[in-house]
């Protein structure tokens, strides 16, 4: 029998018959009509070519094929009745899972640090893989090559995918300490004529927030060096009149590897937002949830 030709609403009913042995307590049961239920008989009569149901005096009895289905049917429908009832559950203390995360090195240094201590803490058969940037976030999302994505609403544009807001920055100028250029402020003047270094996703990729708002304000500056981590920066700018631009919570990390020292920039910047997004088929995972949950605590904690 191919079960792609069977309404499985037949078993229920079936299953009603089989117990009850009444076409009217049986249609009670389940919610129908006695005619309803009386159709459905005969459609399962045609389904198993066998009466299933005979009437003895006053009462209906199985055939021996019916007393055969019973058990099996009442099994089946056990399973997926609790199938549709079991709610998955994610115990992080123990439950193994793997996720893909796809951020910013940014985002690396101010989410993923803090949240990487966290689940080694609190789930440690949870494994985490940060991958770098991509240019087609969405899609990444989509196709299942990534379970998480950190960027900024501008990155992502018109999606529809779900997201959740994390934190918001702002961008400074960043030199190094030595730099006699630039005094306790950054003129626009001095800001446009220092060479400046740049980071962007790669070689003919897009630039960053920053630099793209720099560039429709119409100010222009000499790009001097491009590379793809802002990490980098601090090392590079040292013993140059180099500038760079940086979000100013990663300043305390940046100071504590290099010489360097933050200023205001001499234009208004936007607000950098950053959100955290995913796929809607992830919404009801509890692991999943879970792990956005965590993202969100570390993010929050950013806040003074």
């Amino acid at each position: 029998m191919n079960l792609a030709g069977v309404d499985l609403n037949l078993l229920v009913a079936l299953d009603a018959l089989l117990e009850e042995r009444s076409v009217t307590r049986a249609a009670n049961r389940i919610g129908l009509s006695q005619p309803g239920m009386s159709n459905t008989l005969a459609r399962l009569r045609r389904l198993f070519d066998d009466p299933l149901l005979v009437r003895r005096g006053t009462e209906m009895v199985p055939t021996a094929r019916a007393e055969s289905l019973a058990r099996p049917v009442r099994a089946a429908l056990v399973v997926i009745e609790e199938a549709l009832e079991h709610r998955p559950a994610f115990d992080p203390a123990t439950d193994s899972r793997s996720f893909t995360i796809s951020c910013s090195d940014y985002s690396v240094l101010m989410l993923i640090g803090p949240l990487v201590r966290r689940v080694a803490r609190d789930a440690p058969e949870v494994t985490i893989q940060v991958l770098p940037r991509t240019l087609e976030p969405t899609r990444a999302l989509q196709s299942g090559a990534v379970d998480l994505i950190v960027e900024p609403p501008e990155i992502m544009g018109d999606t529809t995918l779900p997201s959740r807001h994390l934190f918001e920055d702002r961008w400074m100028c960043c030199v190094w300490e030595g730099n006699t250029r630039v005094g306790d402020r950054m003129t626009t003047d001095t800001y446009v004529e220092l060479g400046h270094l740049s980071y962007s996703m790669g070689a003919g990729q897009p630039a960053s927030l920053a630099d793209r708002h720099v560039a429709a304000l119409g100010l222009e500056r000499r790009i001097e060096f491009t590379v793809e981590s802002f990490l980098l920066a601090p090392f590079l700018l040292q013993g140059t009149d180099l500038a760079a631009l940086v979000p100013a919570r990663a300043a305390p990390h940046l100071q504590r590897t290099a010489d360097v020292r933050l200023l205001d920039p001499p234009v208004a910047f936007p607000t950098l937002v950053e959100r955290l997004w995913w796929h809607p088929r992830h919404a009801g995972d509890p692991a999943h949830a879970w792990l956005r949950a965590r993202i969100a605590e570390v993010a929050a904690e950013l806040e003074p």
